[in-house]
């Protein structure tokens, strides 16, 4: 969808498609109240100051939409095709992965967020044993940081345009 037609969607349907970018409701909220949107990097812009703005409710909120590395939810071809890393996987690795993500929620109490678009199986498992060292402030950081650009790539399958920005 062109970035004009983004900005004349009614509002319950704008926000419906923004959904499927973050299941934050308050950083769906915060993009639709700044629209018209002159620019994709100005849409852009306005992803990565609404993700900074999140409470910790509503990245709790924008964290629940995400499934774990390794396990899509069936039908879920937006989390499989960023995921996709892992599809070759060997059953080794689908363990290893499953083991530390289990390890990272009990110790994080959420789903380990990664941005897999690019990744291998085996990059999503290094970052997932490095980080179930972190303390809890720069785990957040990070996890801030990582839907961030996870909501960038999506706007940009939203919003083609977004892709150049």
């Amino acid at each position: 969808m062109a970035l004009a037609r983004f900005n004349a969607l009614p509002e319950p349907t704008a926000s419906v498609e923004l959904r499927e970018v973050c299941a934050s409701a308050a950083w769906g909220a915060r993009l639709l109240a700044h629209r018209p949107y002159a620019t994709a990097e100005a849409l852009l812009a306005a992803s990565d100051s609404a993700v900074a703005e999140l409470t910790a409710a509503d990245l709790a909120e924008a964290l629940a939409g995400h499934p774990p590395i390794g396990r899509p939810k069936a039908g879920d071809r937006v989390s499989a095709r960023e995921q996709s890393g892992m599809s070759e996987a060997s059953d080794a690795l689908k363990r290893d992965v499953l083991e530390l993500n289990l390890a990272y929620q009990e110790r994080f109490g959420h789903v380990f967020l990664i941005c897999a678009t690019g990744r291998t199986g085996e990059q999503m498992r290094d970052a997932l044993r490095a980080r179930l060292g972190n303390a809890p402030e720069r785990e957040r950081t990070i996890v801030r940081t990582e839907l961030g650009k996870i909501n960038r790539i999506r706007l940009a399958r939203l919003v083609p345009s977004a892709r150049r920005a």
